[in-house]
């Protein structure tokens, strides 16, 4: 049985030869590939190396790193600093059950999946430090049972949740600018509860709302102007627009208030709601003003637009309608053929022929008398 073990452990090198510098002893195999430039974890490693190094390369952990090092399962130190691992998927460590300090540090880490270390149940030491993570998730290393040290020291974390079932003995948080607001409180009281140890306490200091070196575990983050966070947003304001708006600008000014004025962040979309607001309230102001201009300007606008129905008669226009007039009053037939002048004289004929009227009244009595006198 030894024999065969012997036989395939040798076709192995004769296949995959080692090329690493590996240190092995009774106990563990030591692999040192540190310095070499290396893009991609090497094949050519011992499968049952314990303990491996491969910090200052260039490896970025994608696909094909992780399906290398699910091969290592006995691996229980791995160390993956000073690379150009820039995020940390989901499942990156899957099948190294037994590993119990792992360090990622000094890297450009700006993302963790909410299930990178998925599977770490011996996972002991972990060093995250020196990288680019703004904001982790609560539930990141709540399947890390068994993690004792955490390292973010030098990331650029402001808030970070913690459960108050998270269990450690060591954290290091320095160099982080933390902002001391409610949002922090759980991880203060988790600091003050629990029997952890802040290492480097004297640098792990509020940026914010004072510039005053203040361990974040010292901080005057008071309880009950947090308690505010779980009422009503319309308990918390007025209801009138232009106490909403002076509130708003007021909280946009004030410092302390940058999380809220009583320390939370609900009144955080009253900034950017007063603008809103505003162009809310100038748009009803000139729609008003436009609709009342219209009313006053209608009548006269309205009388301005039927006096054009009446237009001055040009000089062809005055003929024509002379000829039309004069065809209306004659009696008979107009013949084809007369002048232009004919309908003129028609029209004087036809004022001719009436008698002149006087205003005395005809008496035939009066004529009779009258001719025989003469």
């Amino acid at each position: 049985m030894k024999l065969y073990w012997l036989v395939i452990w040798a076709g192995t090198l004769f296949l995959n030869p080692v090329t690493a510098d590996c240190n092995i002893t009774s106990q563990t195999v030591a692999c040192e590939e540190s310095a070499k430039n290396l893009f991609n974890i090497s094949l050519n490693l011992y499968q049952n190396v314990t303990k491996l190094s491969l910090k200052n390369n260039k490896i970025t952990l994608e696909d094909h790193d992780k399906e290398i090092l699910g091969h290592f399962i006995n691996l229980t130190e791995l160390y993956l600093n000073e690379n150009n691992i820039t995020v940390l998927n989901n499942n990156s460590f899957y099948n190294l059950k037994n590993l119990i300090t792992l360090d990622i540090s000094n890297n450009c880490i700006s993302r963790v999946h909410k299930a990178a270390f998925a599977g770490l149940n011996q996972l002991s030491v972990l060093n995250l430090s020196y990288n680019m993570i703004a904001q982790l998730d609560s539930d990141t290393f709540t399947s890390l049972e068994s993690l004792r040290v955490l390292n973010l020291e030098y990331n650029f974390l402001k808030y970070f949740h913690i459960k108050s079932s998270f269990k450690l003995t060591k954290i290091a948080l320095a160099g982080n600018p933390w902002i001391c607001s409610c949002d922090l409180l759980d991880l203060q009281i988790w600091l003050t509860a629990s029997n952890v140890t802040l290492e480097n306490e004297s640098n792990a200091t509020c940026t914010f709302p004072n510039m005053e070196k203040i361990s974040i575990k010292m901080a005057a983050i008071q309880p009950a102007d947090c308690i505010i966070e779980n009422t009503p947003l319309e308990n918390t304001v007025t209801s009138t627009p232009a106490v909403n708006l002076r509130s708003s600008v007021l909280t946009a000014l004030t410092p302390n208030n940058i999380t809220g004025n009583n320390g939370t962040r609900a009144e955080l979309p009253l900034v950017g709601k007063s603008w809103t607001f505003l162009a809310g309230v100038l748009g009803f102001v000139l729609g008003t003003t436009l609709l009342i201009f219209t009313a006053v300007k209608c009548p006269a606008w309205y009388h301005y637009l039927i006096s054009y129905r009446h237009r001055r008669l040009e000089e062809n226009d005055s003929e024509m309608f002379e000829h039309e007039f004069s065809a209306d009053m004659s009696p008979s037939p107009s013949v084809s053929g007369t002048s232009s002048e004919e309908p003129i004289v028609i029209f004087e004929k036809v004022h001719e022929c009436r008698d002149e009227e006087d205003g005395f009244i005809e008496d035939k009595y009066i004529d009779i008398y009258v001719n025989e006198e003469r």
